[in-house]
């Protein structure tokens, strides 16, 4: 069975403590604590161990030992509150209580690109219209918030905005789910484990069993976090501690159909396969059949969000007219659907160069939504996936190789504009990397000529825009992204971005003048709190203060125009040379982006790649060819986007310490 803890996961940045540092107080003491305080009582109240009082007062109402109700709200939401705005499947508060119909309501999402999926220029445009799914399909683990209100007697608005009725709310259900499995309520931790299981929201037992197993390493380990509102919370460690896992087998959750799934043991994953059909005017999809890696090696991983639910967007990967991707993650358990298989080239990236050396991952979630926050839940089951494939497939654990779909360059200058900007400024690139067990860090003196970009996430918060369509910023949030000045002056202009032809802007889909936490850029100059950047061919400035700083030093290979050369093209793909392809393959023109290298500018490379291409463009296989060249490439950090350089054209250098 799916989900035992044989992959685990970095976390760094917790203490592991021996024995709980805060009593259990008796509920009559916080009953004041548990009633209709308003949210801001807890943000801006003079206790910071408020809520951990909270989770006190409700363990003790409803007889849930009070660190197996820290556990799950960890998994859930890392004890934040997120200023009472739901998640991305409409979770509010510590304890993820789900309300979706409500907030679905009124929440907007829009579009952020409008690129070719498959990207392959000897194709036709892919583009389907994407099928919104009815209001009426929301599943049970999207409705938790009115049954704790039921359970609990207070109202669904009180669960929504008060976070200590919200913990009381996710105490509630905890308890009834161990009287449903016929356990008692018992004090000891090991005896909780199928209702932890069930509090997920899973209807198979792989997920389930998947959450609890995450749930119970917390609880082993401990952790303890100052959250998103200033409270101090500690659930200390318990490091021997077992748990009763038969009890799951009485449960009556379904088995996943997991026929040829390619996951790790310790994630749940199901298969819910793309279909490979012909259709229309000779025409088929939705995705490639492939041979990777004997064909052609997996160099990358893309993170995209689905700007959809899960529902939906699971009936959109089953349309063989629609577009591709390999694996989707669900936010509320972390649930893990395969649907292209690694070998096969799924249509996902807007770029045939990326897709064809890629696997592409989506995340339940929408970029143009502050506050639709992802689980913790999501995050570490999507780090162990992509731990897993990096192992299986030799890809390295670094932001030049694991990108974002808004780092995936246009593959021409017509196509730039249109480029998906997913997963956006809200992802937490640092915590992922984390979880990934490689965490960005200072790798050089304070004097290098590289830097790696490492904003505080929570305290980071840059303003946007185009987040509703009344034109208001976006609401106040932690962000991974950084913005670029063409001076040193937050008053001077954005970089600008000649490739998207329009002046830059603060829209939370703008990528021209800003950059991401774990990018690497080398040092064009500094100037008291600010920084210097080769980007985009330009000196782009950023404020890097000592006390707040948003980069460090580092080390890496760079790449500088060869000597005699003004300045060298920049490629958004690594095509090989003309002479490289066999009779029945048609040429693939190799043709520069409106960017340039100048002499003297330098940009951190992150591999040296062949010229390839891959000719699938029939439904049978027996056309199909993977087109080595003997032209080498350096991907680079051009901009926000990675580029392309000819090795030819380019000399390759250590960054100085």
């Amino acid at each position: 069975m799916r989900g035992s803890a044989t992959d685990s996961l970095s976390t760094p940045g917790h203490r592991h403590l021996r024995r709980a540092a805060v009593p259990l107080a008796s509920a009559a003491l916080l009953l004041p604590l548990l009633g209709a305080a308003p949210a801001q009582s807890t943000a801006s109240g003079s206790s910071a161990d408020r809520l951990q009082q909270a989770f006190a007062g409700a363990a003790a109402e409803y007889h849930v030992p009070q660190s197996v109700l820290l556990a799950v709200s960890y998994l859930q939401s890392r004890w934040d509150w997120h200023g009472g705005a739901p998640s991305v499947t409409g979770g509010y508060g510590p304890m993820h209580l789900t309300d979706a119909r409500t907030a679905l309501a009124t929440t907007e999402h829009h579009a952020e690109g409008a690129e070719d999926a498959r990207g392959d220029g000897s194709r036709p445009a892919v583009r389907p219209a994407a099928k919104v799914p009815a209001a009426s399909q929301v599943p049970a683990r999207l409705k938790t918030l009115p049954k704790a209100a039921q359970l609990t007697g207070r109202s669904a608005e009180e669960l929504r905005t008060d976070p200590a009725a919200n913990v009381a709310g996710g105490a509630a259900l905890l308890a009834a789910a161990q009287k449903q499995l016929g356990e008692p309520l018992s004090t000891d931790p090991a005896d909780w484990y199928a209702a932890v299981a069930r509090f997920s929201g899973a209807d198979d037992t792989a997920t389930a069993a998947a959450y609890a197993n995450d749930a119970y390493d917390v609880l082993r380990s401990g952790e303890e976090r100052t959250t998103d509102d200033g409270q101090q919370v500690v659930l200390a460690a318990e490091p021997r501690l077992s748990a009763d896992t038969a009890q799951l087998k009485r449960a009556g959750l379904r088995t996943l159909p997991t026929d040829g799934i390619e996951c790790p043991k310790s994630v749940s994953c199901e298969a819910v396969w793309a279909p490979y059909a012909q259709f229309g005017n000779n025409d088929y999809g939705n995705h490639d059949l492939g041979d990777r890696p004997a064909s052609q090696r997996i160099r990358y991983i893309v993170i995209h969000d689905t700007e959809g639910t899960w529902n939906g967007v699971l009936n959109l990967i089953q349309d063989p007219t629609y577009v591709s991707w390999n694996y989707t993650v669900r936010s509320t358990d972390g649930l893990i659907a395969q649907h292209v298989r690694a070998k096969d080239v799924a249509w996902h990236a807007g770029n045939w160069y990326i897709n064809a050396a890629s696997i592409g991952i989506e995340h339940e979630g929408f970029l143009a939504d502050p506050d639709a926050w992802y689980t913790e839940a999501m995050y570490r089951s999507s780090a162990r996936l992509v731990k897993y494939l990096a192992r299986t497939y030799g890809i390295p654990l670094d932001r030049e190789h694991i990108l974002g779909h808004e780092n995936v360059p246009g593959p021409t200058t017509s196509t730039i504009p249109g480029m998906h900007t997913d997963p956006g400024p809200y992802w937490d690139w640092r915590h992922y990397f984390e979880l990934l067990g490689h965490p960005f860090k200072r790798t050089a003196g304070r004097k290098s000529g590289v830097v790696t970009i490492l904003p505080e996430y929570a305290v980071n918060q840059p303003e946007y825009t185009g987040c509703t369509t009344s034109g208001e910023p976006c609401a106040a949030h932690g962000s991974g992204e950084v913005r670029l000045y063409a001076d040193h002056d937050t008053g001077a202009p954005l970089i600008k971005d000649i490739g998207l032809g329009k002046d830059p802007t603060i829209d939370v889909n703008d990528v021209s003048s800003r950059v991401s936490t774990g990018q690497q850029y080398a040092v064009a100059g500094r100037w008291g709190d600010w920084t210097a950047i080769w980007y985009l061919g330009q000196k782009a400035w950023f404020r890097n203060p000592p006390q707040e700083p948003t980069a460090v030093p580092a080390k890496a290979l760079l790449v500088t125009p060869k000597n005699g050369l003004a300045s060298v093209p920049v490629y958004g793909r690594a095509y090989p040379e003309k002479e490289a392809y066999p009779t029945g393959v048609p040429v693939q023109s190799v043709v520069p982006l409106p960017y340039t290298i100048p002499a003297g500018q330098r940009y951190v490379a992150g591999d040296a790649v062949p010229g390839e291409y891959d000719y699938s463009v029939t439904f049978t296989t027996d056309a199909h060819r993977v087109v080595v060249g003997k032209d080498l490439y350096y991907e680079i950090q051009y901009g926000h986007r990675v580029g392309y350089v000819r090795a030819a054209d380019v000399t390759l250098e250590g960054s100085a310490d």
